[in-house]
């Protein structure tokens, strides 16, 4: 089993000790999972820290045994004001690592598609008014950061009966900062005019592309992601959703190869480690 660059007390310690300044500070947590944490506040991306999904599934023809073990137990981030699902497959929206995390912050807000708020409600055993909802192009601001919703294509953009997105990336905007993380999704006509203008800093792109006979649907590819983030021109890639499954994971090899060939600014990070930007 792959075992994270830093977890546990080790990974709580760099968290509480890295002094962001007026910057911010970016830890990978495994599959699409992003602690942020900056002056105006603390997120978790799309978070998936437990086993649920190995049990399951165990048994079935698609196992979800984890390749790389979980960096730190949520009930230990007590200091998260935001948490976000991009949409409702469990390891996006675990019950396993939402429940714990609710327990630890009292005044813990978890953002989600505006279109998942049943399914959100029903998995956690919540009021459906509880978590805050998005759809494509709605903002809301939240700890004194503002998230902007986009349209994700899980492979295609699907809308529930009202119109309303099922799957969202989010733009995170604090100071003169900006952070897309795409949730999971392929290219689509009018992405790349639609997050251009948003002057992404760091962008955190799905690179387990797709394949039909892993019977789920798929992401971009590495070269993708690549060229994704270079068209909106984002100042630094960095990939995710990979090592977490073995029927469904990739090698960032390609997406290396590609920022290369482009010249686009990106960082592959093992889980539990961090990147930190530039104060000022």
């Amino acid at each position: 089993m792959i075992q994270p660059a830093q977890k546990d007390d080790v990974l709580l310690a760099d968290v509480a000790h890295t002094d962001v300044g007026d910057g911010f500070a970016l830890w990978w947590l495994g599959q699409s999972g992003f602690l942020l944490q900056c002056r105006a506040g603390s997120v978790l991306f799309d978070p998936y820290l437990s086993d649920s999904l190995r049990r399951k599934y165990a048994g079935t023809d698609r196992p979800h045994d984890r390749m790389t073990a979980i960096g730190v137990d949520p009930a230990r981030l007590d200091f998260i004001d935001v948490v976000t699902s991009s949409h409702a497959h469990t390891d996006h929206l675990d019950a396993e690592t939402l429940l714990p995390l609710f327990q630890a912050n009292a005044n813990l807000q978890l953002l989600i598609p505006e279109a998942a708020r049943a399914a959100t409600a029903e998995r956690l055993g919540i009021a459906p008014d509880g978590p805050i909802g998005l759809d494509d192009g709605q903002r809301v601001e939240l700890a004194a950061l503002e998230f902007c919703g986009v349209a994700a294509a899980h492979e295609t953009i699907d809308r529930d009966e009202q119109g309303r997105c099922k799957y969202l990336g989010y733009v995170v905007r604090f100071g003169r900062w900006s952070i897309y993380h795409a949730g999971d999704t392929i290219p689509y006509d009018g992405m790349i005019e639609r997050l251009r203008p948003m002057n992404v800093d760091v962008a955190l792109l799905p690179i387990n592309g797709r394949a039909p006979e892993r019977g789920v649907p798929g992401n971009l590819t590495g070269e993708e992601a690549a060229e994704l983030a270079h068209a909106i021109g984002a100042r630094l890639a960095i990939p995710c959703h990979y090592d977490m499954f073995r029927f469904n994971t990739a090698t960032p090899a390609p997406f290396v190869a590609a920022c290369r060939r482009l010249g686009q600014p990106h960082r592959v990070l093992q889980c539990g480690e961090k990147w930190k930007s530039q104060s000022g």
